[in-house]
């Protein structure tokens, strides 16, 4: 696989292209492990260096704080973690992610382990946008729990990845940018304080 500082700069997600069969291959080559028919990908912007952007990815139990539907993630060892997530209808579903791919400062790829509730792999690519900060890009390739009518139900419910990683990616950037996360929901602290 040729590095990624080879290949042409474009700061859209390969979700983007006009032919998706093309878009799938170019991300089952890309995220190395195929784990799934669904294609998700979303890049934003941030305006933070890519190093200090990948380090602070790369700790994934920082992620449970910007990935609204994710319950827990637990470290195991620096290859894999095991995930709990919010599903439709106030199940979970978990799986184990093993990491296939790494690029200090520029790339982390996984994919689920064998026997996961979800089987996905993907890839969060950090990369050098010069005053503009760094465009990240997340790229994921998922089945969703009961197929079609698990990913109508999913998306029914904002829980379809493609609408998740676009909003994860959102409050990515503001914690980044701002170091805190706008909301208009009452946070644990605020709930207590109301007497509620």
């Amino acid at each position: 696989m040729s590095d990624i500082a080879d290949r042409p700069f474009d700061d859209a997600p390969v979700t983007a292209a006009k032919d998706k069969q093309a878009a799938v291959r170019i991300a089952t080559h890309e995220t190395i492990e195929e784990r799934g028919d669904n294609l998700a990908a979303t890049a934003t912007t941030i305006r933070r260096p890519a190093a200090e952007l990948y380090a602070w990815w790369r700790d994934f139990s920082n992620l449970a704080t910007i990935m609204d539907n994710v319950e827990r993630i637990d470290v195991i060892d620096a290859t894999r973690s095991h995930w709990l997530v919010k599903a439709p209808g106030g199940t979970t579903v978990e799986w184990d992610a093993i990491v296939t791919e790494e690029q200090e400062g520029r790339l982390i790829a996984w994919a689920s382990a064998e026997g996961a509730d979800v089987a996905n792999s993907g890839r969060v690519t950090f990369r050098d946008a010069g005053a503009r900060g760094t465009v990240v890009t997340a790229t994921i390739l998922y089945d969703p729990p009961a197929g079609v009518i698990g990913k109508l139900v999913a998306k029914l419910f904002q829980r379809e990845p493609a609408i998740q990683a676009r909003r994860d990616l959102a409050r990515f950037k503001q914690l980044m940018e701002t170091g805190e996360v706008a909301t208009n929901a009452m946070n644990q602290k605020q709930f207590e304080e109301q007497g509620a």
